[in-house]
């Protein structure tokens, strides 16, 4: 009885990790990829989540929030059309690209660039 109940656990525990995995990994691999964009078409202007053009218009998540792209919608949308010095990059990245970019960037404004 007792390896029965050993045994639940262990397969609760492997499909709580699995189930897991299914959600996680995927978001992870989308914003690893990202890295690389943000590196070669955004890090130029926002390295670190900063901004040399514009002290007050970082990538840091107060500054997204305050600035009404708190959200990987808006984010993508900034991207896309682009917004004052903000180029557009509709032209140069396709939308699966700007989706992958704008996801990377939320997360590393909640992870705090590090």
């Amino acid at each position: 009885m007792k390896e029965l109940v050993i045994k639940q656990i262990g397969i609760a525990v492997l499909g709580a990790f699995i189930g897991w995995a299914v959600i996680v990994l995927p978001v992870w691999a989308e914003t690893a990829r990202g890295a690389p964009l943000f590196d070669l078409h955004c890090a130029g202007c926002h390295a670190n989540g900063g901004n040399i053009v514009r002290r007050g218009k970082t990538l840091k998540l107060k500054a997204l929030e305050k600035n009404g792209y708190g959200t990987e919608a808006a984010i993508a949308e900034i991207v896309t059309h682009g917004k004052g010095n903000m180029s557009a990059y509709q032209e140069r990245l396709t939308p699966e690209q700007i989706q992958t970019v704008s996801a990377y960037v939320l997360e590393q404004a909640h992870l705090g660039w590090r």
